[in-house]
Order: C-alpha cells, then sequence, then structure tokens
C-alpha cells in the first residue's frame, strides 16, 4: 500500500506538472486561475457528497464564507496571510456547528439538503441588505450589494511589496489544488476514510460496529467547508472584490453541476466537471445569443442521461477496455472457470 500511495503521489505530481506549464500555452492565466479555484470548490462538495454520502446544496454558502472572512480580516490586520488562514478556519468551524446540528438532530437527506440551501439563502439575502454604515465587523464595511472592494491581496511572506497575482497566483492555486487532492486521498486511505466509507454504505451497520456516525460526518463537513473557505479565499484574491452573489442560488446549483458532469464518488471528476463547465461558462459569456443558463441546463440533462457516472468514469472506463487494466497470464485460466475448475478437483 505505500508502494501503491508513493506511486500515486508520483503520478499526481507529474500531470500536475505537465498541466501547469501545458495549459498556460492555450488559455491565458487569468482564466486558468478562476477554473484552478472552482476546482478547488467543486472538490471540496465531490469529497462530502461522493465519498461521505452527504448531499449538500450549499457549498456556496462556506465559499463566501471563506471569501469574506478573507476580505474582512485583510482590512483589519492589514497583513494577507492571517486572513488566508482565517478564511479556512472560520468556515471550517460554521460547517462543524452548523453541520453538528443536523447530524445529531438526526436529519435524513431530504431534510439536510434543504436546510443547507436555507442557509446559503439567508446568508445571500442578509448580505444584500448589509449596505449600512452600522453594519461594519471592526474597520470592514460590509458594503451589501456592492461588496468589499479595497482589501489587500496575498504578497510574498519575505516580501511584502511583491504580490501574488497574474501567473504567480494561478501556479499558488494550482499548487494548493494538488496539495488538498492529495491531502484528502491520504485521508481517504486512512482508517478515518475507510469508516467514513463504511458510514455511506450503511449507517446502521457502522452504528453496530461502534462507530459515531453523527461525529463522522460532522467531521466530514467540517474539511468540505474548510475547502470551500480556501477556494473563497483564493476567489477573493483573484477578484480582488467579494459581493453577496458568492452566495447566490446560481453558485449553488452550478458546484452542484460540476460534481454531477465530472463524476460523483471520485476525487478528480469533480475537478474535471468544474474546470470544464467553468471554461464553458466563460465561452458563453462572451456571446449573447444564446442564454447561458439554457445552455448548462442542456449540458446538464445531457450529461444525466448519457453519462450518469460522469465523465471521469467513462473516461476511465474506456483506458481500461483498451488494456490499460492488468490483463491475467496467458496460460492461466480466467478467475470463473478456474474456480468451477478447483470445485470439481475438490469434489
Amino acid at each position: 500500500m505505500i508502494v501503491s500511495g508513493a506511486k500515486e503521489i508520483i503520478t499526481t505530481v507529474i500531470v500536475g506538472l505537465v498541466l501547469a506549464y501545458g495549459l498556460p500555452l492555450g488559455i491565458d492565466t487569468f482564466t486558468l486561475t478562476v477554473l484552478s479555484i472552482y476546482a478547488l470548490l467543486g472538490l471540496s462538495l465531490g469529497f462530502i457528497w461522493g465519498f461521505g454520502g452527504i448531499l449538500c446544496f450549499g457549498q456556496a454558502a462556506f465559499f463566501g464564507l471563506g471569501a469574506y472572512a478573507y476580505a474582512i480580516s485583510a482590512i483589519n490586520f492589514g497583513t494577507p496571510w492571517i486572513p488566508f488562514f482565517l478564511a479556512i478556519i472560520i468556515p471550517a468551524i460554521i460547517a462543524a456547528i452548523f453541520g453538528g446540528m443536523l447530524f445529531f438532530g438526526r436529519l435524513n437527506d431530504v431534510y439536510l439538503a434543504v436546510l443547507t440551501l436555507v442557509f446559503t439563502l439567508i446568508l445571500y439575502k442578509f448580505m444584500n441588505v448589509t449596505a449600512g454604515e452600522e453594519y461594519v465587523i471592526g474597520k470592514a464595511r460590509l458594503g451589501g450589494y456592492n461588496g468589499i472592494p479595497g482589501f489587500e491581496t496575498l504578497s510574498l511572506p519575505w516580501d511584502p511589496s511583491e504580490y501574488i497575482y497574474g501567473d504567480s497566483l494561478f501556479y499558488f492555486s494550482f499548487t494548493l489544488l494538488l496539495v488538498v487532492y492529495l491531502g484528502l486521498r491520504w485521508l481517504l486511505r486512512s482508517p478515518f476514510g475507510r469508516v467514513m466509507i463504511g458510514v455511506r454504505e450503511n449507517e446502521l451497520r457502522a452504528e453496530l460496529m461502534g462507530y459515531d456516525v453523527r461525529l463522522v460526518k460532522t467531521a466530514v463537513f467540517a474539511i468540505g467547508g474548510g475547502v470551500a473557505g480556501l477556494s473563497g479565499s483564493l476567489y477573493a484574491n483573484w477578484a480582488e472584490i467579494v459581493t453577496p452573489n458568492l452566495f447566490s442560488l446560481g453558485q449553488s446549483a452550478e458546484v452542484i453541476i460540476w460534481v454531477i458532469v465530472g463524476g460523483a464518488g471520485t476525487l478528480f471528476g469533480p475537478i474535471l466537471g468544474a474546470a470544464i463547465m467553468g471554461y464553458l461558462k466563460f465561452l458563453l459569456g462572451q456571446q449573447s445569443l444564446i442564454d447561458n443558463t439554457l445552455v448548462l441546463g442542456a449540458v446538464l440533462v445531457l450529461a444525466v442521461l448519457l453519462l450518469p457516472r460522469g465523465i471521469f468514469p467513462v473516461i476511465v472506463d474506456a483506458f481500461k477496455r483498451r488494456g490499460w487494466k492488468r490483463r491475467a497470464p496467458a496460460n492461466r485460466p480466467p478467475r470463473g472457470r478456474r474456480r468451477r475448475r478447483e470445485r470439481r478437483d475438490e469434489q
């Protein structure tokens, strides 16, 4: 297992290096940066939904909380790196508190999905009515529907005058995406990951084996919230402004579409789905002949009908059929035939 894990890490790093230096040859780094951020957000939902069995309709809430936490903290602290880590910690804590109330309350999947959506809509409505001067956190005004502009963005820790933007912001975001992907992959291989998969498959059996299902789900939900907060922090640095649209219903729906199109139940699928759908949205934004929402909806319907498991599982299956899967030796009978022969010998 150690050898397999090391091989996967090396493969991921090599593929990441190829993509990091190959993609800018065809797409500008400004667009690639936001695609990396979307991929990180899609990965957060893909983790809690595909492996934790938690369908969250409000992942955009933690994305927006991460962006606002960074902007507000940057204005108050005047330095970018403390806000950067707070933008991860604060959404994770809020996700743990909110998820704990849901899971320890024994709510089923339908009510959980609805309440996460309501939580997002509450934040969206609240942030839109915070334009007054009384809505202040420290030195930061929330700004209502105008949002919060003019905060300090990331810079090199040893040289505050050297800002991380443009190409460097893309490589920084892409590196974090790889690190989070490998971290979640390691977590899934750990004992906690095996328990998490067991809870997803059969909660009652996991409880009978002595595991606290509520605590496991709360931890998974908090991890997903922290990853979404990280993507929100990066988005704040990319856009250099945060607005209530980060909490919008459209943003929440897009994240679910990314995971469905890419392939739930995998880690790379949501990344691929977010990149494809995000770039398609970017291309559609350059034209006005067709309604963008209509096109994205049609893509979702076609993906569900034609590729119900998502794009990435279909690609993996295609490679396996072409011989990437290790074949049995020619002089060794197939497994089914071998078992029948063994039974005859026993008789």
